[in-house]
């Protein structure tokens, strides 16, 4: 086992500077719902994103559709600009990243652009602003499906510099494990004193864990319907086998299970479900933030479906605002879900129309 250098040298007492570099990150998204739509604004014209906070300055994003000048004419270009610096600071520096969010929700890599920390000022010529002139290539929009994209813009506010002097410990604090031991003794199943049936399979689980987490567990196990359920099985109806084991692993180890990649819509649908049922309201906000980031044509009208029937409204309005884009709304309006919607839940596709109407 190596030696900790902060207690190497016999009993001799060591102590530890740390130099801080004190900094402050701030996030923005701009949409760009139909690129097609920004495109022939002209050279150097930018689309700019509304104002954000960063470091507690104001900024916000050019956006270049034709280039930002004659040289870029055939790419995206982008910006970051200083609005207004705080009232105590007239020079800031920072350094920022530019990504790329494809029409999926999914970050493309080859579109990851880092600045080294820059000075932004107010008071100097051409010192307002900093970005990336060649940026997107506009032919690889060929490969994006609608050509809508969202571009990530984030800010760290390099902030002051100190030294701190502070005795060495003797050891680092660990990372938390609870989630991991637990998640240990459900797969052991040492001590499990309750059992599920859910459809050919079986599941031991622990009450108590149970109880803890799920307020409708508790009622189940330990409330006054602890009597119905004293016994030794307990079946499960109307729930997939995979999606309860997904259920008690978030139940255990207070994470999202790792499911493959072309499952996570289907299992996070699901799991929403589940997690209203047995009122596990983590789990849902989880499930929910999935169905967000996977909204397309395909997904869209089974999303809203589902979002009215479990009272997620913040879901809802989502669904709502990828309809308004006339791209969206035809590519669906050709779908079978169109019409499946239109005639199970009357009310929320009058409810769509008027959301969507111009």
């Amino acid at each position: 086992m190596g030696n900790n250098p902060a207690t190497a040298g016999g009993g001799n007492s060591c102590s530890t500077s740390t130099i801080i570099a004190e900094k402050s990150t701030g996030t923005h998204i701009l949409r760009v719902d139909s690129y097609s739509g920004t495109k022939g604004l002209g050279v150097g014209k930018s689309i700019n994103s509304g104002t954000f906070a960063a470091g507690g300055h104001s900024w916000y994003i050019a956006y270049f559709p034709d280039g930002e000048d004659d040289d870029c004419a055939d790419w995206i270009s982008v910006s970051l600009y200083l609005d207004r610096p705080s009232a105590k600071d007239n020079v800031v520096k920072a350094r920022f990243e530019f990504s790329v969010i494809d029409y999926n929700g999914c970050p493309q890599s080859q579109y990851w652009k880092k600045s080294p920390v820059t000075t932004f000022s107010l008071l100097a010529e051409g010192a307002r602003c900093s970005g990336h002139k060649k940026f997107i290539q506009t032919k690889d929009f060929q490969r994006w499906w609608k050509d809508s994209f969202w571009i990530r813009c984030d800010v760290t506010v390099v902030k002051d510099i100190r030294v701190e002097t502070t005795a060495a410990q003797a050891q680092d604090l660990p990372p938390p494990d609870l989630g991991r031991n637990l998640g240990e003794l459900l797969e052991s199943q040492l001590g499990a004193d309750v059992e599920f049936m859910v459809g050919d399979e079986v599941f031991m689980a622990h009450r108590i864990v149970l109880a803890a987490r799920s307020s409708v567990f508790k009622a189940e196990l330990y409330g006054h319907m602890k009597e119905k359920y004293r016994m030794t099985c307990i079946q499960i109806d109307d729930m997939d086998p995979r999606v309860f084991k997904a259920m008690l692993h978030f139940i255990y180890t207070d994470s999202f299970p790792d499911v493959h990649k072309d499952d996570k819509i289907a299992m996070a649908q699901h799991l929403l479900v589940a997690a209203d049922r047995y009122n596990l309201e983590r789990l849902k906000f989880i499930s929910v933030n999935v169905l967000r980031s996977c909204i397309d044509p395909t997904t869209v009208l089974a999303t809203l479906a589902l979002a009215e029937q479990h009272g997620c409204n913040r879901l809802k309005e989502e669904c709502f605002k990828f309809l308004k884009s006339r791209q969206n709304l035809t590519a669906v309006m050709e779908s079978d879900d169109f019409e499946h919607l239109m005639r199970t839940s009357p009310s929320l596709f009058k409810e769509l129309l008027a959301k969507v109407a111009p």
